[in-house]
């Protein structure tokens, strides 16, 4: 099965099984969405959607963020992961917005990674979730996936290498939903340590599958 096939095979099935697959982070506006975001590195949405009400309440605008300090602040996130630097970018974060983007949500990759706490994955998810452009974040779940489908060649060894391949195969309307689909699929089916293939949908154009097996297509 040639690549030009399997991305065929890709969007046609989430494209049917899961036409409005979205992030499982809850937020209400796009600040809350960056500041979820921030907090989700190497640690689960659950967690998260566990911390952020309160935080939500009482830090509602980046206002709120750049006038608080560091005792303040963390009892709120104690229980993320890495919570000493993830409140620092809070702060800095709400510092920043208030200063030099008139406490708006950038737009633009660019001005996203300026903010404490922002790479480019963060600024991917921000500017395809909040603003539907066609960016491709790339977490552990999208690198896995990818490359288990045959998506992107087996040498991507970097996230941009990988954002690069998916994002020159697959059409600018499809890629804010691609990013959700291949997370999901990584996150509840093609599990790091032991992929679940009995219960997989989508092994008649999975690489992986076809190696395990012994498949020649």
């Amino acid at each position: 099965m040639t690549r030009k096939e399997r991305y065929q095979e890709f969007v046609a099935y989430f494209s049917k099984h899961q036409p409005q697959a979205e992030t499982e982070l809850n937020y209400s506006n796009p600040f809350e969405l960056l500041v979820a975001v921030v907090l989700s590195a190497q640690c689960t949405d659950v967690r998260i959607n566990k911390v952020t009400p309160k935080l939500f309440e009482d830090f509602p605008t980046p206002e709120h963020l750049a006038s608080t300090h560091f005792d303040e602040l963390f009892p709120y996130i104690r229980s993320v992961s890495y919570p000493n630097n993830k409140t620092k970018h809070l702060i800095g974060l709400g510092k920043m917005l208030v200063e030099d983007f008139n406490s708006e949500v950038p737009e633009t990759i660019a001005d996203l990674q300026k903010l404490p706490g922002v790479g480019r994955k963060t600024a991917n998810v921000i500017t395809s979730v909040v603003w539907n452009q066609p960016s491709m974040a790339v977490d552990t779940h999208v690198f896995r996936v990818s490359k288990r489908l045959g998506l992107v060649n087996q040498n991507a060894s970097t996230p941009l290498a990988v954002e690069k391949q998916l994002v020159s195969h697959l059409s600018k309307d499809v890629i804010p939903l691609a990013h959700h689909w291949l997370i999901l699929h990584g996150r509840y089916t093609c599990l790091a340590r032991k992929p679940k293939c009995e219960a997989c949908n989508i092994t008649h154009f999975c690489r992986y599958f076809e190696k395990e097996q012994g498949i020649q297509r």
